[in-house]
C-alpha cells in the first residue's frame, strides 16, 4: 500500500536549513516493527507518522521514531508535523491563534498556532512540566567525549540533566569559542552519560539571555541542528538558575556549525510553583512522495 509522505525542514523558514523530519501522514494501521524500518529508511533524526487519536480530545495522535527507537516526545517532529497539518487544512485555520490538543506518547498534551492570511506562521508546543536531577558523571570524561578540556566547562553553572517530557543532558560552556570547537565521540559520549541524556545540549547564554547551542547525540547522526525537546529544557533550567526570568522569550541558535541554521523560541510560564516550557518555530516543506508500506 501507498502512504503519503512529506519531508520538512524544522526550526527555519528556509529550504535546506533548519533540522529535516519526515512525516507520514497516514500512520493508521502500520504496526511498530514497520514503522521502525520506515523510519530507517528514511535515515533522519526524526520519522512521524500520524494517527487517529485514541481519546477523543485530541486532533491526532503522533508517532515519533528516531533510527533506532520510538520516542515519547521531541520539539522539531512536533513543531514540524503540525505546522504540516495546518498547512494541509487538518488544523482549521484562523487569522491570530489556535488551540488544539495532540496525543503523544508523553500523553495529551495542547499545541497552539499563530495564523495570517489564513496561512501558519509559527506553532508552538507546550511540554511538560521541568524535572531535574542530578548526575554523578565524570566532568573529564565527558570533556574528553565532546573534545573539550574541562576548563571549557562553565563555573557558574551545573551540568545536569533536566527532562521536559525526554531527558536531556544541560552542558553549559563557558564562551562561544568552546562551544565551535566541539568535536563529538558518539561512543565516548555514550559512556560519559551512562545513557542519562538522549542528548548533550552544549550552549553558552549572551547577556541578551538568547542563547547558542549544539546537540550532540551518542547514536547515528552525532550532531542534531535543532533540538526543541532540549530547547525547553533548557529554557526551565535557566530560569531555575537564575539567568532567565519567567514569561521572557529567548532565542537559542543551533544548527549554525553545521551550516544548518535554526531558531527555536523558548518561553517558560510558572504554574503552581512549576516550570512549564513553550517551545515555538516555524517549517517548511521540501519534499512530498509515496512510500510503499
Amino acid at each position: 500500500m501507498l502512504r503519503r509522505f512529506y519531508q520538512l525542514d524544522v526550526f527555519t523558514n528556509k529550504k535546506y536549513a533548519g533540522n529535516p523530519l519526515a512525516v507520514v501522514t497516514d500512520g493508521d494501521d502500520l504496526s511498530k516493527k514497520t514503522m521502525q524500518a520506515i523510519a530507517r529508511e528514511m535515515n533522519l533524526s526524526e520519522t512521524v507518522f500520524i494517527q487517529k487519536p485514541s481519546s477523543n480530545r485530541a486532533l491526532a495522535r503522533l508517532r515519533i521514531f528516531t533510527t533506532q527507537q520510538e520516542l515519547p516526545l521531541a520539539g522539531h517532529p512536533v513543531i514540524g508535523t503540525w505546522f504540516l497539518l495546518a498547512q494541509l487544512g487538518v488544523v482549521p485555520a484562523s487569522e491570530g491563534q489556535v488551540h488544539i490538543l495532540q496525543q503523544t506518547g508523553a500523553g495529551i498534551l495542547p499545541v497552539e498556532f499563530s495564523f495570517h492570511d489564513g496561512r501558519p506562521v509559527r506553532v508552538t508546543m507546550v511540554q511538560k512540566p521541568a524535572k531535574f536531577s542530578s548526575t554523578k558523571m565524570s566532568p573529564k570524561l565527558l570533556a574528553e567525549a565532546l573534545g573539550l578540556r574541562v576548563s571549557d566547562f562553565s563555573r557558574d553553572l551545573p551540568i545536569q540533566i533536566v527532562s521536559t517530557g525526554i531527558p536531556n543532558l544541560m552542558v553549559p560552556l563557558a564562551n562561544r569559542a568552546a562551544l565551535r570547537k566541539i568535536q563529538s565521540n558518539p561512543n565516548l559520549l555514550q559512556k560519559a552519560t551512562k545513557g542519562s541524556g538522549s542528548v548533550a545540549y552544549c550552549f553558552t547564554q549572551e547577556k541578551s539571555g538568547n542563547v547558542s547551542a549544539r546537540g550532540m547525540v551518542p547514536w547515528g547522526l552525532v550532531e542534531d541542528p535543532a533540538t526543541g525537546s532540549a530547547g525547553g529544557s533548557l529554557g526551565a533550567y535557566l530560569v531555575h538558575h537564575g539567568k532567565l526570568r519567567p514569561n521572557q522569550t529567548i532565542t537559542i541558535t543551533q544548527g549554525e556549525d553545521m551550516g544548518r541554521l535554526s531558531h527555536i523560541y523558548v518561553e517558560v510560564r510558572e504554574n503552581r510553583g512549576k516550570l512549564e516550557p513553550r517551545v515555538s518555530g516555524s517549517a517548511v516543506t521540501v519534499l512530498e512522495g509515496q512510500i510503499e508500506a
